[in-house]
């Protein structure tokens, strides 16, 4: 006796503003066994894989590659149980869920990261005005936007700008055309949306003297190694950055237009370059509640799965602030650096140079060569001021430069 089973996109596995079916694993009529991948998700963060429940044969694929998923759709169907030779011409005919017909980018971002559900009338208003749901602020219980919400945002919203023409390559130029990934397509999208249409971005600069902290690392590097730790620079700058947090409060913080909401846990994303893919930002979670030792660890977890597309939705969720450590690549200054939003301020760390600085020894001034970086913070001036933003790097810069042996 056969059966039939829907695998669905589930509620909670859509980490970003939107999701592409990239890849089937299985095709029409292929033997599937229990919790074995059937396909590939991918979202502006991470690859998601669907497995199949249960044993049985691939039956009809409904979302192609290519197309929208939204949570909750169906991607396909599972024959279950006994069964003939599949059709596969039927099968790979692939159906479009409705659902799937609406932009994944109208699912908002409710105080951080909770997915809340759209009503139908909501996303016809949306794609009526062509607005993002994210830009709006929602009335109803939980955080649901309402129609009224939207019909409220496009009374007040500004006139959006004509996108500009496209301009013709000249024939005369050689040149390949590379289409952009859906990676690199959010990429773009969150960085104009978070510098030209979200917050007033300021950018203040210290230099931090890494002399102590350098110090520390060649002495406790090997130790930590026979641990199965790597110590790297980066865990001291985010356990400064934890100082600095508590220094400053509001820098670990999201703007509403009615209040400021304060995070209680600090969770640090660390941007981690994955070459030509993009950029992808693992959050290290309750940072403040880690030792040197286990913030050491975190990052090496995060930062290996990053690289090795092992990340989960989980990884990528939650951030309260993030650092870049732009320095890596041989940077000494990079300004500004875009906000991750909702976040209200983000770290750069620049490239660490010898420099010769002077010195005050015994009352007289001294010249001596001092590993150094600058530090930057770049902040949301509608939450942070000059005075605030000083004092994070102030403190930023006190705690890595009198680091204890």
């Amino acid at each position: 006796m056969t059966g039939h089973l829907e695998i669905r996109f589930p509620e909670d596995q859509q980490e970003g503003t939107e999701a592409i079916m990239s890849k089937w694993l299985k095709a029409p009529g292929e033997a599937v066994a229990a919790h074995e991948p059937v396909a590939e998700i991918e979202t502006d963060k991470v690859v998601v894989e669907i497995a199949a429940p249960a044993d049985g044969t691939m039956g009809e694929i409904r979302v192609k590659e290519g197309d929208a998923a939204n949570p909750g759709d169906i991607l396909c169907t599972l024959i279950t149980g006994k069964a003939g030779p599949v059709d596969t011409e039927t099968a790979i005919t692939p159906r479009k869920s409705p659902s799937a017909a609406a932009p994944a980018a109208l699912i908002p971002r409710i105080n951080g990261d909770a997915r809340v559900k759209l009503s139908p009338a909501v996303r016809n208003r949306l794609m009526k005005y062509k607005i993002d749901a994210a830009l709006i602020t929602g009335s109803g219980k939980s955080g649901r936007i309402t129609v009224q919400d939207v019909e409220t945002y496009a009374k007040q919203a500004p006139a959006r700008p004509v996108a500009p023409a496209t301009v013709p390559t000249d024939p005369g130029l050689h040149s390949e055309k590379v289409p952009h990934d859906n990676m690199r397509k959010r990429i773009a999208q969150n960085m104009v949306t978070s510098l030209m249409h979200t917050a007033p971005h300021v950018t203040s600069v210290f230099e931090a003297d890494l002399t102590a902290v350098i110090r520390h690392r060649a002495a406790h590097k090997a130790e930590f190694e026979k641990r199965g730790t790597p110590l790297t620079l980066t865990a001291y700058f985010v356990a400064a950055s934890v100082a600095a947090i508590r220094k400053v409060p509001q820098a670990n913080s999201r703007w509403h237009d009615d209040h400021l909401e304060i995070f209680g846990d600090i969770n640090i994303g660390i941007g981690t370059s994955l070459g030509d893919q993009g950029l992808i930002v693992p959050v290290l979670h309750q940072a403040e509640q880690k030792n040197l030792k286990g913030i050491a660890a975190g990052l090496a977890n995060l930062t290996g799965r990053a690289r090795t597309s092992k990340l989960s939705p989980a990884d990528v969720r939650g951030g309260t602030f993030t650092i870049s450590n732009h320095g890596v690549s041989g940077s000494l200054i990079a300004t500004p650096i875009i906000i991750n939003q909702p976040q209200s301020a983000i770290l750069g760390v620049g490239k660490i140079e010898k420099r010769v600085k002077v010195k005050e020894v015994d009352g007289a001034d001294v010249l001596a060569i001092r590993p150094t970086c600058y530090v930057s913070l770049t902040i949301d001036h509608r939450v942070l001021d000059g005075y605030q933003t000083n004092a994070f790097l102030s403190e930023l810069v006190e705690t890595l430069e009198n680091w204890p042996d």
